[in-house]
């Protein structure tokens, strides 16, 4: 049996028309017999072109306010039938059912209408029933049958009938049943998940439409993929492709960025996922050169965010390190050509785009889900454990390092001084080495931490980290608190006039 098929007949019944004309002309044009419903066949009708009801053949009208349109039998009959089979074609002659060869069918707009914040009654009248069926017949007789479930395939379907006389082989039939196949199931994921925002079934379904390959992942012996819509998200400007590992610092510093949204003119720059620089400050050029202070060194080959508009006299201290990425809202005409000057330089403008509430990451055989950690300290969430209290300066120095300590990873802890960021322990085993890496990279950068705060991720379960702090002149900490322990930390910060806040909350980053 050939693999090739020539269409004589098409149903087409869309709920979006843009791009539908060409691909109508070109069948009308063939000889391709068209079967249509309510506004698709009336759209046909306008362009002067010969069209049949449904109703015609079903002999049955829309019924329900539209919601019984294609569920008929002769439809389905004329999409399901094996063109190779003596008894399906002899039952299509008793029954007199057309053949139909190629189905055009797209789903009404449920997720746009979800997030459009519209009722619920128009939400439910937005679950398709008849095009989902259709979509699902279509593509599962892709032996015989072509299925185009979505406009953004028309012109490749229509470069295909013009190039062929209007045939189509078995492999592209194929590849648009998976095209099809993959429009459906993301339409259920979707719903499924409206229905199951409360979590009260315990499934994790996702659906990422969009992807690309990347050049490779963490490593380049490994394959790496992105799935998301990036360029909601960003305006990329100018540079090379982002890797794997350039996504994750992205990812990083737009999520620490999003603490500081508001502040005065912040600047961060991230290594390994981990801030290495940050400060703010009066003017965005004093920002990014005491972010850089913090580490010079670890810069090298960073990613840089700001929160505010990048200026001409930030844009020349940029251009002097080498770094993979620039993000910022916004770049004066005089500051991208600058941060442009390197051609393989990275340059992003966020979008004001809402992040998922929800963090996913593969787990020994399976997936593990957890809410975001949404929860930000403020001055009103501290709790005063000493009886020396911070000073209003300290204060702002313990907000600023623990928004830091929050998107670094555990063990952690941050120094800080002045807001800006003096070192960080990252990533440690114990408490006690952050805090010595800390300590150690912070003087070895010349920072001077008499009257400088600590943060850290976690409770102290033993004083001996607020013994090296206070040895090494930090005047405040700020921690959640929580260890049965805790009486000897605040004992060590009463004797020795620390100040010493606590949360209540902790912000482990693994």
């Amino acid at each position: 049996m050939s693999t090739t098929k020539k269409a004589t007949s098409a149903l087409i019944s869309v709920f979006h028309k843009d791009g539908l004309e060409p691909l109508v002309k070109k069948f009308n044009e063939l000889g391709i017999t068209i079967y249509s419903t309510g506004g698709t066949e009336k759209f046909i009708k306008e362009l002067g072109i010969p069209v049949i009801p449904v109703e015609d053949v079903t002999s049955y009208p829309s019924i329900l306010g539209g919601r019984v349109k294609t569920l008929h039998p002769k439809v389905f009959g004329g999409i399901l039938n094996r063109q190779d089979n003596e008894n399906d074609q002899a039952q299509l002659a008793e029954f007199e059912i057309p053949q139909l060869d190629i189905v055009i069918v797209d789903l009404y707009p449920f997720e746009k209408t979800v997030a459009s914040g519209a009722s619920e009654q128009d939400i439910i009248e937005k679950i398709d029933i008849g095009g989902i069926s259709l979509i699902r017949a279509a593509a599962k007789n892709f032996k015989d049958v072509l299925c185009v479930s979505s406009m953004e395939d028309y012109s490749e379907v229509l470069d295909i009938i013009t190039a062929s006389n209007g045939t189509t082989t078995l492999e592209d039939r194929k590849r648009f049943a998976a095209k099809s196949f993959n429009v459906s199931s993301h339409y259920d994921t979707a719903i499924f998940n409206y229905f199951n925002a409360e979590k009260e079934e315990t499934v994790l379904k996702i659906s990422e439409t969009q992807g690309k390959a990347l050049r490779y992942g963490e490593n380049p012996h490994q394959k790496g993929f992105f799935f998301g819509d990036f360029d909601a998200m960003f305006n990329k400007l100018h540079g090379k492709e982002l890797s794997y590992n350039n996504l994750l610092d992205v990812d990083a510093a737009i999520n620490l960025m999003n603490e500081f949204k508001n502040d005065e003119p912040t600047f961060a720059i991230l290594k390994h996922n981990n801030a290495c620089g940050l400060a703010s400050r009066s003017t965005l050029h004093q920002a990014y050169v005491d972010a850089l202070a913090g580490d010079p060194v670890s810069a090298f080959g960073g990613v840089l965010i700001s929160n505010k508009e990048i200026d001409k006299a930030t844009a020349e201290e940029i251009h002097k390190l080498f770094c993979e990425v620039v993000i910022a809202p916004s770049y004066t005409d005089e500051a991208l050509e600058i941060v442009k000057g390197k051609k393989n330089r990275i340059i992003l403008i966020q979008n004001d785009v809402a992040l998922p509430d929800t963090l996913v990451r593969t787990c020994l055989n399976g997936v593990l889900v957890q809410e975001k950690d949404h929860k930000t300290d403020t001055i009103e969430d501290l709790t005063n454990a000493t009886e020396t209290k911070p000073t209003a300066s300290e204060i702002e120095d313990l907000i600023f390092a623990s928004k830091l300590c929050k998107h670094t990873k555990s063990n952690t802890i941050v120094l800080a001084k002045g807001k800006q960021l003096c070192a960080s322990g990252t990533g440690q085993t114990s408490r006690v080495d952050a805090l010595n890496q800390a300590i150690h990279k912070a003087k070895s950068f010349n920072f001077d931490l008499d009257g400088a705060v600590m943060a850290s991720d976690a409770f102290f379960p033993f004083p001996d980290c607020v013994e090296i702090a206070g040895t090494n002149g930090i005047t405040s900490v700020i921690q959640p608190g929580g260890s049965i322990k805790d009486q000897l930390s605040v004992d060590y910060c009463n004797e020795h006039k620390i100040s010493m806040v606590m949360t209540g909350t902790r912000h482990f980053k693994h």
